[in-house]
């Protein structure tokens, strides 16, 4: 029952992230890593039939013969599908029919979470709601670039009852050197990629209480930090040059003041605000133009399973509170503000394994070419929001809610 409940509540929380567009908003794609929202709704419940219903229901008939080609994201072992770039090219199915393909799985899902006691179909019923739920953060990310296109004033509506008139006071934290511990065993549901817990080496260093804020970032720009090649890595200086990038996604500046865009439309830049939408290339410079550097991911996560438990003022424009999973979230000193990127690659850990059958596509087939991030968002569904949690995208990705916290070696 518990499980049951469970899958309802995220099932009906992504539909009500939609409640407040029409089905045109649900069709566009302006770029490949993006992906329409109707495309979000379909493919979660592509994941429930293919590796689930088909799975426990002998001589399953599909909604659809079509919907493996549409909606299949990545999986080489499920067959052919549609080019990530062009999940925007189909109108159809209508959204109408997508909601309809989502109740028609749903009940029979649901059918069988009130007969199936078999441990391994309630194992992949979890990480199908995990899923999902990534799924949500995404449909909201998504949508933000595919609104920032558009001429017209859009607004999401949503709420924002923090207050923006107190930052939160910068401490240094300290860590000696030693050995430490990072990853989980934990039985609690956790990604592949999260395991096995593992030693690592640090030394000391001293990690800031609170990411990077709008204000700071600001004198980076201010300072022509984005034409100071010295403080760039060459891929990242070439790639700001040719994409002609002088500021974070979504800013623009006007009459002497900078403005960004928000789902609750354009807004006057807060310089109090954690900066977000930067690539790894960008926060790096900064880190650089501030005599500092990124944490290595091992660096972070013991960082904030040491001090992660200080609260400090969390500002948004897009605070997480308004989604339907989320009912607070955390204000700990390092978790729930910003995805920050870190100095570490993704790669395995040590003895990593992935999941056995067509589900261990899920996390290990990426392990090349990105870059660790840590922390999750103000729209990060609040069961993702942990220590251990690896987020990665490549370096040059600005769309998510992306910034960054200072490392400095001890003073």
């Amino acid at each position: 029952m518990i499980l049951e409940n469970e899958y309802r509540n995220v099932r009906q929380t992504t539909e009500k992230l939609i409640q407040n567009l029409e089905p045109e908003d649900t069709v566009v794609q302006p770029m490949g890593d993006t992906s329409p929202p109707k495309w979000h709704l379909a493919h979660t419940t592509w994941f429930f039939e293919n590796f689930i219903l088909k799975k426990y229901i002998q001589k399953y008939s599909s909604y659809s013969n079509h919907f493996d080609y549409l909606f299949n994201s990545y999986y080489e072992s499920q067959g052919d599908r549609v080019l990530r770039v062009h999940r925007g090219f189909h109108p159809r199915p209508l959204l109408k029919e997508v909601l309809q393909y989502r109740s028609y799985v749903d009940e029979k899902i649901i059918s069988l979470l009130q007969t199936n006691k078999d441990p391994s179909f309630h194992e992949l019923i979890e990480l199908g709601l995990h899923h999902e739920e990534q799924h949500q953060e995404l449909l909201l990310t998504d949508l933000k670039y595919i609104w920032s296109h558009s001429p017209l004033p859009l607004c999401y509506n949503l709420s924002n009852k923090n207050d923006p008139s107190k930052p939160a006071n910068r401490e240094w934290f300290k860590i000696e050197s030693g050995l430490i511990e990072i990853g989980t065993n934990d039985t609690s549901f956790h990604f592949d990629n999260e395991s096995p817990r593992h030693k690592q080496y640090l030394y000391s260093f001293e990690i800031a209480s609170t990411p990077v804020t709008n204000g700071e970032f600001l004198e980076f720009i201010e300072s022509n930090g984005y034409s100071s090649f010295q403080y760039w890595l060459q891929e990242g200086f070439h790639w700001s040059i040719e994409q002609k990038i002088q500021s974070p996604l979504y800013w623009k500046k006007e009459s002497g003041k900078w403005y960004h865009f928000t789902l609750n439309g354009y807004c006057e830049v807060n310089l109090q605000e954690p900066v977000t939408h930067i690539s790894f290339y960008e926060a790096d410079a900064f880190a650089k133009w501030k005599g500092m550097r990124l944490p290595t991911e091992g660096e972070w996560e013991i960082a904030c399973e040491t001090f992660g438990s200080r609260d400090t003022t969390y500002n948004s424009l897009e605070s997480g509170q308004f989604h339907p999973t989320v009912v607070t979230q955390p204000n700990s000193a390092f978790i729930g503000q910003v995805w920050e990127w870190t100095y570490s690659a993704y790669l395995p850990y040590p003895n990593y394994m992935p999941w056995k059958g067509s589900v261990g596509e899920y996390n290990g087939k990426f392990m090349i070419n990105q870059m660790v991030l840590r922390g999750g968002s103000c729209i990060t569904p609040f069961k993702h929001i942990r220590s251990t949690y690896r987020n990665f995208f490549h370096p040059s990705a600005r769309w998510q809610f992306s910034g960054l916290r200072l490392v400095r070696h001890e003073s």
